[in-house]
C-alpha cells in the first residue's frame, strides 16, 4: 500500500515515520519548505519527499493519505483526492490505528497544553509509563512509531479532529469552548462545537467523558446529541475554594487563578477515573511548575512580581490572567489585533490595572478602548522599554504582567520570541539594579 502524507512539519514527519516503520511504501509532499532538521530524519529512514509544491504525478496513485492539520479539505491537493475517492485521515486518527496505549485526550479553545502537560506529569510522577503527543510538540504517529506506553496523553486541537474515523480515547475532556479559528468552519459558531465534539465520536459506555458544566456551549450541545460515553461534570462550586481531596483536605498546587483551578480539578477528575489515588495526584500537582510563557514566573525586583504570559494571544486569556492577580497591575498588552472585542476586560482593567503599556506597531484599538479605564496609557516598539517603563511605574507588592491579548508577529517571530525577549529584558533590569 502506498501512503502519501500531506505536510513536512512535525505532524507529517511522524506520520512518514510510522507509515515507514509498519511497511508502507510512503512519499510526503510539502507545498511549503521542509525544515532541514525534518529532512534529515526523512533522509535517514529512505523517506522521499518533495517541497515547494504538489506533484500530481507523484501523488495522485496513492491508496491513503495522511493529511497534517493545518491542511483544509478545501485547499485543492486535497480536493484532487477526495473527488478520486482516495481515503483521507488525520494523522491523529493514522497513529491511532497502530496504537494500543490508553488515551487520555484533552482539547478546548484555553488551556489545552497547561492542563494535558499537568496530567502527563501526574501520571508520570505517579511512576506511570506514560508519554505526552499530540498538538502539544510531539507527533502521535511520531511516538507510536517509537513505542507504545500504558498511557498517552494527547492534546488535541478542532483542527486534529476533524479528519478522524475510528480514533477513541478512553477519557476526554472539552476544557471550554470559546470563538476560535472560526475562518476555517465557515465562520459557523455551531461547526467549530462540533468538531470540539469529534473527541466523544467513537467512546462508548465503558468510557469517561469530563466536561465543563459551567460553559454554555458545551452544555447547550450536549441538550442537543445524544454521546455515548459516561458523562463526568465539573462545576465551578467543585473548585472555587481549592481543588479538594477525597478526604476533604486541599490539594497543595504552585499554578495560579481560577481557570487553572478548573484545569488542576479536571487532571485530578482524570487521573481517579483510570485508577490513581489522591496521594499519587497529590505528589505530581506539588511539583508542577508553569510552563514557559503561560502565567510564568520570572523573578521579583524591588518587591514586584514580573510574570510572563505571552501565550495569551486572545482575550479570554488574558481575562483569566487577570482575574488571578492579586493587588494592582502594570499590563503590557499589544500585537496584531485578531478582531478582539475587549468590552470583557472592562471590569479587571478598571479594578487592576494602573498603567497599561502598549507593545506593538499598531497600538491604536487598545488605547481608544482603556483611555478613561486605565489612569495611565503609553506605548513603545522595543520590549526594553516596555520592561524599563513597567519598572518606573510598579511598586512593591504590585505585578508587571506581559499578557498581551495579540498575535505577535508585528514585532516578533511567534509568542515564545516575545515571551524570551521580555523574560531576557527583565532579568537585564534586574542584574542592573542588583
Amino acid at each position: 500500500m502506498k501512503v502519501v502524507v500531506l505536510g513536512g512539519g512535525e505532524s507529517g514527519k511522524g506520520a512518514a515515520l510510522l507509515a515507514k516503520k509498519a511497511g508502507f511504501e510512503c512519499f510526503l509532499s510539502d507545498k511549503g519548505f521542509i525544515k532541514q532538521e525534518y529532512k534529515d530524519v526523512l533522509d535517514q529512514y529512505l523517506i522521499k519527499y518533495e517541497e515547494g509544491g504538489h506533484t500530481p504525478e507523484l501523488l495522485m496513485d496513492a491508496d491513503l493519505v495522511v493529511k497534517s492539520p493545518g491542511i483544509p479539505n478545501e485547499s485543492e491537493v486535497v480536493t484532487a483526492f477526495l473527488t478520486k475517492g482516495t481515503k483521507v485521515i488525520s494523522e491523529i486518527e493514522f497513529g491511532f490505528l497502530h496504537c494500543h496505549s490508553t488515551i487520555l485526550a484533552v482539547t478546548g479553545s484555553n488551556g489545552k497544553t497547561t492542563t494535558s502537560a499537568l496530567l502527563h506529569h501526574v501520571l508520570k510522577s505517579a511512576g506511570k509509563d506514560v508519554e505526552i503527543a499530540g498538538n502539544y510538540g510531539y507527533s502521535f504517529a511520531g511516538l507510536v512509531a517509537e513505542r507504545n506506553p500504558e498511557y498517552i496523553v494527547l492534546e488535541i486541537s478542532s483542527f486534529q479532529l476533524d479528519d478522524i474515523e475510528t480514533f477513541r480515547p478512553h477519557v476526554s475532556t472539552i476544557l471550554n469552548i470559546t470563538p476560535d479559528h472560526l475562518d476555517r468552519y465557515e465562520y459557523k459558531m455551531e461547526k467549530y462545537v462540533a468538531s470540539k465534539f469529534r473527541i466523544t465520536r467513537n467512546q462508548t459506555k465503558d468510557d469517561f467523558f469530563v466536561y465543563n458544566a459551567d460553559d454554555k456551549e458545551i452544555l447547550d450541545y450536549l441538550d442537543t446529541a445524544e454521546i455515548a460515553p459516561q458523562l463526568v461534570a465539573i462545576e465551578e462550586a467543585n473548585y472555587l475554594n481549592g481543588v479538594q481531596r477525597v478526604d476533604g483536605k486541599s490539594f497543595q498546587y504552585k499554578l495560579k487563578g481560577r481557570h487553572n483551578r478548573y484545569n488542576i480539578q479536571t487532571v485530578v477528575t482524570m487521573s481517579r477515573l483510570i485508577g490513581l489515588t489522591d496521594d499519587e495526584i497529590a505528589l505530581g500537582l506539588e511539583t508542577f511548575e508553569s510552563l514557559a510563557h503561560r502565567l510564568e514566573y520570572i523573578t521579583t525586583i524591588n518587591g514586584v512580581e514580573y510574570i510572563n504570559d505571552s501565550k495569551a494571544t486572545n482575550v479570554d486569556s488574558v481575562f483569566y490572567a487577570l482575574d488571578a492577580m492579586e493587588g494592582k497591575v502594570v499590563w503590557i498588552a499589544g500585537g496584531i489585533d485578531k478582531g478582539n472585542d475587549y468590552e470583557v476586560l472592562l471590569p479587571l482593567v478598571k479594578e487592576k490595572v494602573k498603567t497599561l503599556i502598549c507593545l506593538g506597531i499598531d497600538n491604536d484599538k487598545l488605547i481608544r478602548f482603556f483611555k478613561g479605564t486605565t489612569p495611565t496609557i503609553v506605548e513603545t516598539t522595543k520590549v526594553s522599554n516596555a520592561v524599563f517603563m513597567a519598572g518606573e511605574s510598579a511598586r512593591t507588592g504590585e505585578t508587571v504582567l506581559l499578557s498581551p491579548a495579540c498575535a505577535s508577529f508585528d514585532l516578533f517571530k511567534n509568542y515564545m520570541d516575545r515571551g524570551e525577549q521580555f523574560k531576557a529584558a527583565v532579568l537585564d533590569l534586574k542584574n542592573k539594579i542588583e
